[in-house]
């Protein structure tokens, strides 16, 4: 029985396919990690902490300051939201915004009820 040169690449390209999808698969991460701060939960948690931060400060308070008042609030879990840091405040901040089309600005956080 002889093979073609066509045969045996395609045969070789298919093992080399199938372990190289399994190997991926195998790295890839099945379940939620402990420190997973970007579930629905958490992001809520975190939308709650900068509301009630904002509501209890004035609305003239700054991002930097709003930042730092919700890392010290306590509520705010440093082992679980490890990761926070001012360039997710404003991505909190831009998603507020868009959930409430009545808002643009941490004033108009500040007056909703």
């Amino acid at each position: 029985m002889e093979l073609e040169t066509s045969t045996i690449m395609l045969g070789f390209f298919l093992i080399l396919l199938t372990l190289s999808i399994w190997k991926i698969w195998a790295f890839l991460p099945n379940k939620q990690l402990e420190d997973d701060d970007r579930t629905q939960e958490s992001e809520r948690k975190l939308l709650d902490i900068m509301v009630r931060v904002i509501k209890e400060n004035s609305p003239e308070i700054k991002k930097e300051e709003l930042f730092t008042k919700m890392t010290e609030d306590k509520e705010f879990d440093k082992k679980l939201f490890w990761r926070f840091n001012i360039n997710r405040l404003n991505h909190l901040l831009i998603d507020f915004y868009r959930e409430n089309s009545s808002t643009s600005s941490i004033k108009d956080i500040y007056t909703l009820n």
